[in-house]
Protein backbone atom coordinates (compact mmCIF):
# COMPACT_ATOMS: atom_id res chain seq x y z
CA UNK A 1 0.00 0.00 0.00
CA UNK A 2 1.07 3.08 -0.83
CA UNK A 3 -1.30 5.41 0.37
CA UNK A 4 -2.65 6.15 -3.06
CA UNK A 5 -5.92 5.54 -4.31
CA UNK A 6 -4.96 2.27 -6.73
CA UNK A 7 -3.87 0.67 -3.60
CA UNK A 8 -6.82 1.65 -1.34
CA UNK A 9 -9.19 0.76 -4.10
CA UNK A 10 -7.48 -2.35 -4.55
CA UNK A 11 -7.81 -3.10 -0.74
CA UNK A 12 -11.79 -1.97 -0.65
CA UNK A 13 -12.59 -4.52 -4.06
CA UNK A 14 -11.02 -7.31 -1.93
CA UNK A 15 -12.61 -6.89 0.91
CA UNK A 16 -15.89 -7.00 -0.91
CA UNK A 17 -14.94 -9.92 -2.78
CA UNK A 18 -14.52 -11.60 1.32
CA UNK A 19 -10.58 -12.10 1.49
CA UNK A 20 -9.18 -11.14 4.84
CA UNK A 21 -6.33 -8.49 4.37
CA UNK A 22 -2.69 -7.29 5.82
CA UNK A 23 -1.60 -4.20 4.63
CA UNK A 24 2.17 -3.40 4.12
CA UNK A 25 4.08 -0.86 3.12
CA UNK A 26 7.96 -0.05 2.07
CA UNK A 27 10.62 1.59 4.02
CA UNK A 28 12.92 1.76 0.43
CA UNK A 29 14.90 5.16 0.56
CA UNK A 30 14.71 7.72 3.51
CA UNK A 31 16.88 10.50 1.96
CA UNK A 32 13.67 13.01 0.67
CA UNK A 33 14.64 16.64 -0.49
CA UNK A 34 13.01 19.83 0.35
CA UNK A 35 12.02 20.31 -3.24
CA UNK A 36 10.35 17.13 -3.13
CA UNK A 37 8.76 17.77 0.19
CA UNK A 38 7.00 20.68 -1.22
CA UNK A 39 4.51 18.19 -3.80
CA UNK A 40 1.48 16.21 -2.60
CA UNK A 41 2.55 12.85 -4.66
CA UNK A 42 2.07 9.45 -3.84
CA UNK A 43 5.45 7.93 -2.97
CA UNK A 44 6.83 11.34 -3.05
CA UNK A 45 5.11 12.70 -0.21
CA UNK A 46 7.40 12.24 3.27
CA UNK A 47 4.15 10.86 4.78
CA UNK A 48 3.19 8.31 2.24
CA UNK A 49 3.85 5.71 4.76
CA UNK A 50 1.65 7.27 7.31
CA UNK A 51 -1.41 7.65 4.94
CA UNK A 52 -1.16 3.77 4.14
CA UNK A 53 -1.25 2.99 7.32
CA UNK A 54 -4.23 5.53 7.60
CA UNK A 55 -6.00 4.19 5.04
CA UNK A 56 -5.41 0.06 6.27
CA UNK A 57 -6.55 1.71 9.74
CA UNK A 58 -9.81 3.16 8.15
CA UNK A 59 -10.61 -0.61 6.17
CA UNK A 60 -10.46 -2.30 9.10
CA UNK A 61 -7.14 -4.51 8.92
CA UNK A 62 -4.03 -4.76 10.55
CA UNK A 63 -0.99 -2.86 8.48
CA UNK A 64 2.88 -3.90 8.38
CA UNK A 65 6.01 -1.31 7.90
CA UNK A 66 8.30 -3.50 6.18
CA UNK A 67 11.73 -1.84 6.42
CA UNK A 68 13.72 -3.17 2.74
CA UNK A 69 15.71 -0.15 2.34
CA UNK A 70 19.37 -2.79 3.04
CA UNK A 71 18.10 -4.74 -0.84
CA UNK A 72 16.58 -1.84 -2.18
CA UNK A 73 19.76 0.07 -2.26
CA UNK A 74 22.03 -2.94 -3.04
CA UNK A 75 19.33 -4.43 -6.09
CA UNK A 76 17.77 -1.98 -7.65
CA UNK A 77 19.74 1.18 -6.29
CA UNK A 78 23.25 0.24 -7.26
CA UNK A 79 21.69 -1.61 -10.20
CA UNK A 80 20.68 1.87 -11.12
CA UNK A 81 24.28 3.25 -10.84
CA UNK A 82 26.13 0.92 -12.27
CA UNK A 83 24.25 1.44 -16.00
CA UNK A 84 24.85 4.77 -16.03
CA UNK A 85 28.17 4.60 -14.97
CA UNK A 86 28.49 2.31 -17.77
CA UNK A 87 26.53 4.51 -20.58
CA UNK A 88 23.40 2.67 -20.49
CA UNK A 89 19.63 3.56 -19.24
CA UNK A 90 18.02 1.30 -16.58
CA UNK A 91 14.42 0.98 -15.55
CA UNK A 92 14.96 0.94 -11.74
CA UNK A 93 10.70 -0.02 -11.76
CA UNK A 94 11.64 -3.36 -13.45
CA UNK A 95 13.90 -4.47 -10.73
CA UNK A 96 11.96 -3.46 -8.16
CA UNK A 97 8.95 -4.91 -9.11
CA UNK A 98 10.88 -8.77 -9.45
CA UNK A 99 13.27 -8.81 -6.38
CA UNK A 100 11.16 -6.04 -3.63
CA UNK A 101 7.77 -6.31 -4.36
CA UNK A 102 7.17 -10.02 -5.55
CA UNK A 103 10.59 -11.27 -4.04
CA UNK A 104 10.55 -9.63 -0.40
CA UNK A 105 7.35 -8.88 0.02
CA UNK A 106 6.14 -12.92 -1.42
CA UNK A 107 8.92 -14.22 2.04
CA UNK A 108 6.70 -11.81 3.97
CA UNK A 109 3.58 -13.20 2.56
CA UNK A 110 4.53 -16.15 4.01
CA UNK A 111 5.66 -15.83 7.64
CA UNK A 112 2.44 -13.63 7.96
CA UNK A 113 0.38 -16.80 6.18
CA UNK A 114 -1.16 -15.31 3.26
CA UNK A 115 -1.96 -16.95 0.33
CA UNK A 116 -1.93 -14.30 -2.24
CA UNK A 117 -0.30 -10.54 -2.80
CA UNK A 118 -2.39 -7.96 -4.12
CA UNK A 119 -1.25 -4.72 -5.54
CA UNK A 120 -2.81 -1.71 -6.90
CA UNK A 121 -0.93 -2.54 -10.75
CA UNK A 122 -3.05 -2.39 -13.96
CA UNK A 123 -2.47 -5.48 -15.06
CA UNK A 124 -4.31 -9.39 -15.01
CA UNK A 125 -3.30 -12.18 -15.18
CA UNK A 126 -4.30 -15.61 -18.02
CA UNK A 127 -4.15 -18.90 -17.41
CA UNK A 128 -3.60 -20.52 -20.99
CA UNK A 129 -2.10 -24.08 -22.29
CA UNK A 130 -0.77 -24.87 -18.88
CA UNK A 131 1.06 -21.62 -17.93
CA UNK A 132 0.00 -18.11 -16.46
CA UNK A 133 0.59 -15.22 -18.34
CA UNK A 134 0.68 -11.44 -17.09
CA UNK A 135 -2.84 -10.22 -19.82
CA UNK A 136 -2.98 -6.47 -20.37
CA UNK A 137 -5.02 -4.25 -18.29
CA UNK A 138 -8.32 -2.86 -20.15
CA UNK A 139 -7.28 0.39 -19.58
CA UNK A 140 -5.03 0.67 -22.29
CA UNK A 141 -3.52 3.84 -21.22
CA UNK A 142 -2.52 3.05 -17.76
CA UNK A 143 -1.37 -0.60 -18.24
CA UNK A 144 1.29 -1.42 -16.28
CA UNK A 145 2.64 -5.15 -17.55
CA UNK A 146 5.82 -3.50 -18.84
CA UNK A 147 6.98 -2.60 -16.15
CA UNK A 148 6.28 -6.55 -14.90
CA UNK A 149 7.60 -8.71 -17.20
CA UNK A 150 10.80 -9.87 -15.15
CA UNK A 151 7.75 -11.46 -12.71
CA UNK A 152 7.40 -15.73 -13.05
CA UNK A 153 4.93 -17.93 -13.18
CA UNK A 154 5.52 -18.86 -9.93
CA UNK A 155 4.84 -15.31 -8.73
CA UNK A 156 1.59 -14.76 -11.00
CA UNK A 157 0.21 -17.92 -9.42
CA UNK A 158 -0.26 -16.11 -5.81
CA UNK A 159 -0.65 -12.89 -7.38
CA UNK A 160 -4.23 -10.73 -7.21
CA UNK A 161 -4.72 -7.44 -9.72
CA UNK A 162 -8.00 -6.13 -8.55
CA UNK A 163 -7.68 -2.95 -10.74
CA UNK A 164 -7.01 -5.00 -14.07
CA UNK A 165 -10.41 -4.59 -15.29
CA UNK A 166 -11.23 -1.56 -14.31
CA UNK A 167 -10.48 1.56 -15.89
CA UNK A 168 -8.71 4.79 -13.53
CA UNK A 169 -12.07 6.66 -14.06
CA UNK A 170 -14.20 3.82 -12.36
CA UNK A 171 -11.45 3.38 -10.30
CA UNK A 172 -11.87 7.02 -9.34
CA UNK A 173 -15.23 6.77 -8.61
CA UNK A 174 -15.26 4.10 -6.07
CA UNK A 175 -13.07 5.75 -3.54
CA UNK A 176 -15.90 8.47 -4.29
CA UNK A 177 -18.12 6.60 -3.45
CA UNK A 178 -16.78 5.10 -0.44
CA UNK A 179 -15.88 8.37 0.84
CA UNK A 180 -12.50 8.87 0.24
CA UNK A 181 -13.05 12.41 -2.00
CA UNK A 182 -9.61 13.81 -1.97
CA UNK A 183 -7.86 10.55 -2.88
CA UNK A 184 -9.94 10.44 -5.71
CA UNK A 185 -9.07 13.96 -6.67
CA UNK A 186 -4.40 12.97 -5.65
CA UNK A 187 -2.43 13.71 -8.40
CA UNK A 188 -0.48 11.09 -9.82
CA UNK A 189 3.51 10.39 -8.48
CA UNK A 190 5.44 10.04 -12.22
CA UNK A 191 9.20 10.44 -10.58
CA UNK A 192 11.29 7.64 -9.35
CA UNK A 193 10.69 6.86 -5.61
CA UNK A 194 14.37 7.58 -4.63
CA UNK A 195 15.14 10.50 -6.60
CA UNK A 196 11.57 12.59 -6.15
CA UNK A 197 12.94 15.71 -7.41
CA UNK A 198 13.74 14.00 -11.08
CA UNK A 199 17.37 15.01 -11.07
CA UNK A 200 19.24 12.12 -11.67
CA UNK A 201 22.53 13.91 -12.15
CA UNK A 202 22.45 15.15 -8.83
CA UNK A 203 21.45 11.76 -7.32
CA UNK A 204 24.62 10.04 -9.07
CA UNK A 205 26.82 12.42 -7.91
CA UNK A 206 25.43 12.17 -4.57
CA UNK A 207 25.92 8.64 -5.16
CA UNK A 208 29.65 9.03 -5.64
CA UNK A 209 29.89 8.83 -9.95
CA UNK A 210 32.82 10.08 -11.15
CA UNK A 211 31.85 12.56 -14.10
CA UNK A 212 34.48 14.63 -16.02
CA UNK A 213 33.57 16.75 -19.32
CA UNK A 214 34.13 15.13 -22.73
CA UNK A 215 33.48 15.31 -26.38
CA UNK A 216 30.19 15.99 -28.56
CA UNK A 217 31.06 14.44 -31.79
CA UNK A 218 29.25 13.37 -34.96
CA UNK A 219 28.78 10.62 -37.10
CA UNK A 220 32.00 10.76 -38.97
CA UNK A 221 33.50 11.49 -35.83
CA UNK A 222 34.16 15.24 -35.83
CA UNK A 223 34.46 17.54 -32.40
CA UNK A 224 31.06 19.34 -32.07
CA UNK A 225 31.34 20.47 -28.68
CA UNK A 226 32.21 19.77 -25.13
CA UNK A 227 29.39 17.76 -22.71
CA UNK A 228 29.44 17.38 -19.16
CA UNK A 229 29.94 13.88 -19.02
CA UNK A 230 28.48 10.38 -20.31
CA UNK A 231 26.31 9.12 -17.72
CA UNK A 232 24.01 12.66 -17.84
CA UNK A 233 22.76 12.00 -21.15
CA UNK A 234 20.49 8.77 -22.69
CA UNK A 235 19.76 7.66 -26.13
CA UNK A 236 17.66 9.86 -27.56
CA UNK A 237 17.64 12.57 -25.73
CA UNK A 238 17.49 16.15 -27.39
CA UNK A 239 16.78 19.01 -24.39
CA UNK A 240 19.49 19.71 -22.01
CA UNK A 241 22.44 19.11 -24.10
CA UNK A 242 23.97 22.72 -23.96
CA UNK A 243 25.26 23.04 -27.01
CA UNK A 244 23.36 24.76 -30.65
CA UNK A 245 24.27 23.53 -34.06
CA UNK A 246 21.44 25.26 -35.98
CA UNK A 247 18.98 22.67 -35.81
CA UNK A 248 18.16 19.73 -33.18
CA UNK A 249 20.33 16.59 -32.51
CA UNK A 250 19.96 13.97 -30.73
CA UNK A 251 22.00 11.63 -28.78
CA UNK A 252 22.57 8.69 -31.17
CA UNK A 253 25.11 7.06 -29.75
CA UNK A 254 26.87 6.73 -25.83
CA UNK A 255 30.52 5.38 -25.56
CA UNK A 256 31.61 5.23 -22.11
CA UNK A 257 35.19 3.92 -22.79
CA UNK A 258 35.67 7.28 -24.81
CA UNK A 259 33.75 9.87 -22.53
CA UNK A 260 32.20 10.31 -26.26
CA UNK A 261 28.70 11.54 -26.80
CA UNK A 262 27.47 10.80 -30.92
CA UNK A 263 24.59 13.91 -31.84
CA UNK A 264 22.75 13.05 -35.16
CA UNK A 265 19.36 13.42 -36.53
CA UNK A 266 16.31 12.41 -35.22
CA UNK A 267 16.01 9.64 -38.18
CA UNK A 268 19.28 8.16 -37.35
CA UNK A 269 17.42 6.78 -34.29
CA UNK A 270 15.10 4.42 -36.39
CA UNK A 271 15.68 0.77 -37.04
CA UNK A 272 14.01 -2.13 -37.58
CA UNK A 273 17.31 -4.66 -36.26
CA UNK A 274 16.56 -5.08 -32.13
CA UNK A 275 19.08 -7.53 -30.19
CA UNK A 276 18.12 -7.88 -26.45
CA UNK A 277 19.58 -9.91 -24.12
CA UNK A 278 18.64 -11.62 -20.35
CA UNK A 279 15.27 -13.14 -21.58
CA UNK A 280 12.48 -13.97 -19.19
CA UNK A 281 10.42 -15.92 -21.43
CA UNK A 282 7.01 -17.61 -20.14
CA UNK A 283 6.67 -20.69 -22.74
CA UNK A 284 9.73 -20.71 -25.32
CA UNK A 285 7.89 -23.35 -27.50
CA UNK A 286 5.14 -21.34 -27.82
CA UNK A 287 7.33 -18.38 -29.49
CA UNK A 288 9.37 -21.31 -31.47
CA UNK A 289 6.20 -22.32 -33.01
CA UNK A 290 4.49 -18.90 -33.18
CA UNK A 291 7.64 -16.77 -33.76
CA UNK A 292 4.88 -13.02 -34.20
CA UNK A 293 4.97 -11.01 -31.69
CA UNK A 294 4.20 -7.36 -31.43
CA UNK A 295 6.90 -5.62 -29.25
CA UNK A 296 7.48 -2.24 -27.05
CA UNK A 297 11.24 -0.16 -26.51
CA UNK A 298 9.60 1.73 -24.35
CA UNK A 299 6.86 2.32 -21.94
CA UNK A 300 5.25 5.00 -23.94
CA UNK A 301 5.85 3.83 -27.56
CA UNK A 302 3.79 2.34 -29.68
CA UNK A 303 3.83 -1.95 -29.85
CA UNK A 304 5.09 -3.08 -33.47
CA UNK A 305 4.66 -6.42 -35.40
CA UNK A 306 8.26 -8.18 -35.45
CA UNK A 307 9.63 -11.73 -35.58
CA UNK A 308 11.68 -13.15 -33.28
CA UNK A 309 14.95 -14.74 -33.63
CA UNK A 310 15.80 -17.25 -31.23
CA UNK A 311 18.80 -19.25 -33.12
CA UNK A 312 21.36 -17.34 -30.63
CA UNK A 313 18.97 -18.20 -27.41
CA UNK A 314 19.36 -16.26 -24.80
CA UNK A 315 20.28 -13.77 -27.28
CA UNK A 316 17.01 -12.19 -28.53
CA UNK A 317 17.15 -10.90 -32.50
CA UNK A 318 14.33 -8.97 -33.27
CA UNK A 319 13.10 -7.90 -37.29
CA UNK A 320 10.11 -5.38 -36.49
CA UNK A 321 7.70 -4.87 -39.30
CA UNK A 322 8.00 -1.34 -39.43
CA UNK A 323 11.26 0.92 -37.92
CA UNK A 324 11.15 1.63 -34.16
CA UNK A 325 12.66 5.19 -32.64
CA UNK A 326 15.46 5.54 -29.97
CA UNK A 327 16.71 1.70 -28.92
CA UNK A 328 18.14 2.35 -25.20
CA UNK A 329 20.57 0.12 -23.96
CA UNK A 330 19.33 -1.18 -20.24
CA UNK A 331 15.75 -0.59 -21.00
CA UNK A 332 12.88 -3.16 -21.82
CA UNK A 333 12.19 -4.86 -24.80
CA UNK A 334 8.76 -6.41 -23.80
CA UNK A 335 6.93 -8.70 -26.07
CA UNK A 336 2.96 -9.77 -26.84
CA UNK A 337 0.91 -12.03 -28.66
CA UNK A 338 -2.49 -10.38 -28.50
CA UNK A 339 -2.96 -8.95 -24.93
CA UNK A 340 -0.57 -11.77 -23.79
CA UNK A 341 2.73 -10.77 -22.78
CA UNK A 342 4.76 -13.87 -23.75
CA UNK A 343 8.45 -12.46 -22.76
CA UNK A 344 10.82 -9.64 -22.02
CA UNK A 345 14.48 -8.59 -22.48
CA UNK A 346 16.99 -5.81 -21.89
CA UNK A 347 18.26 -3.92 -24.80
CA UNK A 348 21.66 -3.73 -25.97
Amino acid sequence: MSGGIDSTVAAILLLEQGYELVGCTFRTFDSIRESCLAKEKGCCSIDSIMEARHMAQTLGFEHHILDFRDTFRECVIANFVDEYAHGRTPNPCVLCNSHIKWGKLLKMADDLGCDYIATGHYARIAEQDGHYFLQQAVDTHKDQTYFLWMLTEENLQRTLFPLGGLTKAEVREIARQHGFIQLSQKAESQEICFVPDNDYRRFLRDEGVEVTKGSYVDAEGTILGEHEGFPFYTIGQRKGLGIALGKPRFVTKIDATRNEITLGDHDDLLTTDVTATQPRIIDLERLKNNPHIVARVRYRSQAVAATIDLTNYPTLHLQFEQAVWGITPGQSLVMYQDDLLVGGALLV
